[in-house]
C-alpha cells in the first residue's frame, strides 16, 4: 500500500496493512484523505490518547453492535501522523485524529458489509497474507521490528489486518459496480482573472472570432482543454453543467466560479464513450462516497468515552 495518500479503488485494495519501508497507513486512512462518508463522526476530545486497559477492552466507538477499541484507534493514529511527518503535510492534532475516527468508523461499515455479502477473511487468508507480508518486510526480525515501532501486537495486527481486507473487498465490488462508459462531452475553455476580460472575449466571440483564435490569444499553452469527461468529474460543477447543455460548436456565456470566470465551447458529445481510467477513479471513489453517506445514515453509531 502506497504512503502517500492517494486515495483511489486501485491503490486502496492494492496490499492492505504491508509495511513497507516501515512505515504505511491503513486502508481506513487512505480513505479519509478524500472525504469519505461524507458525514463526519461528531467530534471528540481527541487531544490525549484514549487509555486502553486489558480487560474489559475499551472503545471509542461502537458501530452496529460492534467495537472499535482504543488500542486500535491509538495505533491508526501513530500511523497516520508517522504517514504525515513524511510527506511534510501535518494536520493539527485533534483534526488528525478525528480523521482517523471517521475513517476507522466508514473501515468497519466497509468491513460489516462484505461480510454480510458472504466474505470473510478466515485465518487461511490472514496466514497466508501474513507470511507474504513477513517476507516483503525482510523476514520475521524486521516485521517485529516494524510492530513494536507502532506498538502493534501480533495478536493486534491480524485483528488489523482482517478489517482492511474484508473492507477492501467491499471496496473493490463498489468499485466494480460503476460502468466503465458513461455520456461524455469533449471541450475546452479559457479561464480569465476578472469578469471585464471575460466579457471582452465574449464580445470577441459574438463578433465573429473563432473559438481557436481567443484559445490561442488567451492561452497559448492550451491549459484549458478539459478533454473528455462524464457528469461528475469536473471539480466546477457550473462549468460542467453548461458544457453538458451545449451542443457540438457551440460556446457559453460567461461562467463565474470560485477560480475565475470561464468560457468553454463544446467539440464533441456522445451518449455512451469509454471513461478515462482517471475519470473512472472518480466516479469510483464518488460511488464509494455515497454508499458511505447512507450506510451511516443507516447505522446505529455511537461514540464512546472511557
Amino acid at each position: 500500500m502506497p504512503s502517500n495518500y492517494s486515495r483511489l479503488p486501485d491503490c486502496i485494495i492494492s496490499s492492505p496493512m504491508q509495511p513497507k519501508h516501515f512505515s504505511l497507513p491503513l486502508l481506513a486512512l487512505l480513505l479519509a484523505a478524500c472525504g469519505s462518508g461524507g458525514v463526519s463522526t461528531p467530534a471528540l476530545d481527541l487531544n490525549t490518547p484514549v487509555v486502553s486497559t486489558a480487560t474489559p477492552l475499551a472503545y471509542v466507538a461502537n458501530v452496529n453492535g460492534e467495537g472499535i477499541t482504543a488500542d486500535s484507534f491509538n495505533t491508526n493514529v501513530r500511523m497516520f501522523q508517522d504517514a504525515q511527518s513524511q510527506t511534510g503535510t501535518l494536520l493539527a492534532t485533534q483534526e488528525a485524529r478525528q480523521t482517523v475516527l471517521d475513517s476507522l468508523v466508514d473501515r468497519l461499515l466497509l468491513a460489516q458489509a462484505a461480510r454480510a455479502a458472504g466474505f470473510v477473511a478466515d485465518d487461511a487468508l490472514l496466514d497466508e497474507r501474513l507470511a507474504s507480508i513477513t517476507e516483503q518486510a525482510g523476514g520475521a526480525d524486521a516485521f517485529a521490528g516494524w510492530l513494536a515501532t507502532f506498538g502493534l501486537t501480533p495478536t493486534g495486527y491480524r485483528e488489523e489486518l482482517r478489517l482492511e481486507l474484508e473492507a477492501a473487498h467491499m471496496v473493490a465490488a463498489l468499485s466494480a459496480a460503476v460502468p466503465a462508459t458513461a455520456e461524455q462531452v469533449l471541450a475546452r475553455q479559457v479561464l480569465l482573472p476578472d469578469q471585464f476580460s471575460a466579457e471582452r472575449v465574449l464580445g470577441q466571440l459574438e463578433s465573429g472570432t473563432p473559438f481557436e483564435t481567443v484559445v490561442v490569444n488567451n492561452d497559448p499553452r492550451r491549459l484549458g482543454t478539459l478533454g473528455w469527461f462524464p457528469r461528475g468529474y469536473l471539480l466546477q460543477g457550473e462549468v460542467e453543467d453548461a458544457a453538458f447543455a451545449l451542443q457540438p460548436g457551440q460556446y457559453s456565456q460567461v461562467i463565474e466560479t470560485e477560480i475565475g470566470f470561464h468560457l468553454i465551447e463544446v467539440l464533441a458529445h456522445e451518449a455512451d464513450r469509454p471513461l478515462s481510467p482517471q475519470a473512472l477513479q472518480v466516479l469510483q471513489t464518488q460511488a464509494i462516497q455515497a454508499w458511505l453517506e447512507q450506510q451511516r445514515a443507516g447505522s446505529a453509531i455511537e461514540i464512546l468515552l472511557p
